[in-house]
């Protein structure tokens, strides 16, 4: 059977914004007629401002916290109680204080289930500054040297960058791709997300899957959708 597996920010939806009221209505009829699942790493609060509660109904699953949070038909199914340890926590501390960006808008840890959500800029940016953080990220790579130091460091922890401003920490092995023991080895799985990039977080379940399809922005996820569509209607 097909399964549809999406990312939400940047695939969905522009990053940490609300999904397109058009592309939300065209994906809304996508859902009823196929078996569609999110999987994202942010809390179920924060899919459900994104997305939508109309989408979060129409879905099969909601994978948050990359798979740590799992929740159908708004109820919570199971949770991952994992916390950073505090030699951990002190070493991204460490990174905080050290980094040559030097804005700070507040909420630099973000502790999710099963994760923690690590930002320099931090979380409580607004658009003009996180857009000004990924220009000095392109430049810098910094997210990418710092997960890949903290990966060496604490080999039992897994480090990925995810979004546009922040680096996903969580227990080896309990990253997205955790979610491939879910479905059936006769289930085709699409997935659909825009970082595929070995650094970025949509990375492990890439390799899971039947077909991973790379996406640039929202805009792709949706053109594509409607070109499958019209495909479908023209076999018909």
């Amino acid at each position: 059977m097909n399964k549809f597996i999406f990312d939400v920010d940047g695939t969905l939806t522009p990053s940490r914004r609300g999904m397109d009221g058009d592309f939300q209505n065209f994906f809304l009829d996508f859902c009823y007629a196929n078996d569609v699942y999110l999987v994202t790493g942010s809390d179920y609060a924060k899919t459900l401002e994104q997305v939508g509660p109309d989408v979060c109904e129409a879905v099969v699953r909601i994978y948050n916290c990359n798979g740590n949070d799992v929740w159908e038909k708004g109820v919570n199914v199971r949770t991952n109680d994992w916390i950073i340890s505090e030699d951990a926590h002190e070493w991204l501390a460490n990174k905080l204080t050290q980094s040559d960006y030097t804005v700070r808008t507040g909420l630099h840890f973000e502790h999710r289930p099963g994760l923690v959500n690590f930002s320099i800029v931090g979380r409580n940016a607004d658009k003009d500054q996180r857009a000004d953080y990924v220009a000095y990220d392109e430049i810098s790579n910094e997210r990418n040297i710092i997960a890949k130091e903290f990966n060496l460091k604490f080999p039992d922890l897994q480090a990925t960058v995810g979004g546009e401003t922040g680096i996903d920490i969580a227990p080896l092995g309990a990253d997205k791709a955790q979610i491939i023991e879910d479905f059936d080895v006769d289930d085709k799985l699409y997935f659909f997300g825009d970082r595929m990039d070995p650094d970025g977080n949509d990375y492990t379940l890439s390799l899971e899957v039947d077909i991973a399809r790379p996406i640039k922005r929202w805009q792709d996820t949706f053109e594509y959708l409607q070109w499958l569509q019209e495909m479908r209607e023209a076999a018909e």
